[in-house]
């Protein structure tokens, strides 16, 4: 049968170092800032829990025995580490040493996730960066498997995660720059472009997908599907080709910006379906200063970065590309 190992209760160990140290239970108790009795009785549970005696009685005032004086050799290691595992923990509660643990949506992480990293590296924090599509974000902030999450249409069962809103981008026609240049003096607009080409769309089992769909079938759209893509940088290479037109973001049109110079946008109308809406979630009282930093960042990126370069790319585009969170609720 196995053998039990008794366990060190870690006041009565530093109850019993004290009275090593000054020599007596009334000096350890001072020390401590305890009463003698409650000194003395931690002294006898640790000798009960041993199951040695840790005093020569004999002697006045007591004198640690040989297994004494062996566990007070070992005692000061272990209240060290015991102080020291003690102040991480205290600081790990707070989240001050920990790499917190950053989820986005691929368009978010390729296109701010830079800059916020760029902005964070002369601090403290450290983040570990992740992406992916907002179900799986979403799943894996439930399992504390994430710390925060940047994601599109949030849908969480759980009541401390906390969904702050981060900013909203409009849905755009694009065309071919070619396309759009041959047809300028026809006054072209995104009905004529509708009715012209057919859509090219993202995937339905992405939220982008999805959220365009509905936007299509508001504005009676019949393109049959035909071309579907994960990513925005295949769907532009098709829309370049002239082969068809897309419907995408400000954001995403930036996260494959590297054919900006071949394509042309145009705005759609206005309204609830009409634009994509950004939240971070994190868990209520934890990284709440992490949070507020990017929703910060994120408004900077956006306005100081994001903004002109699309704008110079794209005259026309709107002035609302990117409203931020203090204003959602008047799009709503």
């Amino acid at each position: 049968m196995k053998r039990s190992i008794a366990t060190l209760d870690l006041r009565a160990l530093q109850a019993f170092v004290a009275v090593c140290e000054t020599g007596s239970m009334t000096a350890a108790a001072k020390r401590l800032g305890v009463s003698q009795s409650a000194v003395s009785q931690a002294v006898a549970a640790l000798e009960r829990e041993q199951g040695i005696d840790l005093f020569d009685r004999e002697s006045r005032p007591p004198r640690p025995n040989l297994a004494g004086r062996n566990l007070l050799q070992l005692a000061e290691g272990l209240l060290d580490h015991a102080q020291a595992v003690s102040s991480r923990m205290s600081e790990l509660s707070m989240g001050s040493a920990l790499p917190v643990r950053f989820g986005c949506v691929d368009s978010f992480a390729a296109t701010v996730g830079p800059e916020l990293i760029r902005a964070m590296s002369g601090s403290a924090r450290q983040i570990r960066m992740w992406s992916g599509l907002t179900p799986g974000l979403v799943s894996q902030i439930e399992n504390r498997e994430l710390d925060a999450v940047v994601c599109t249409q949030p849908t969480t069962d759980d009541s401390r995660i906390i969904e702050m809103p981060l900013f909203s981008e409009p849905f755009l026609a694009v065309v071919s720059r070619r396309w759009a240049e041959s047809n300028v003096s026809g006054h072209a607009d995104w009905q004529h472009v509708a009715r012209e080409m057919p859509l090219i769309r993202y995937t339905a089992r992405s939220v982008i997908g999805q959220q365009v769909e509905r936007f299509v079938r508001h504005l009676g759209i019949t393109s049959p599907r035909q071309y579907e893509f994960d990513a925005t940088d295949p769907l532009l290479s098709l829309v370049s080709a002239q082969l068809g037109f897309a419907i995408s973001t400000p954001l995403c049109l930036w996260q494959a910006r590297s054919y900006l110079d071949e394509i042309a946008v145009f705005p759609l109308p206005a309204g609830r379906l009409a634009r994509r809406d950004f939240f971070l979630l994190h868990r209520q009282g934890e990284w709440d200063d992490f949070a507020i930093r990017v929703v910060a960042l994120t408004q900077h990126v956006l306005e100081h970065v994001i903004r002109p370069s699309l704008s110079r790319a794209f005259p026309g585009i709107p002035d609302n590309a990117f409203t931020h969170s203090q204003n959602l609720e008047e799009l709503t």
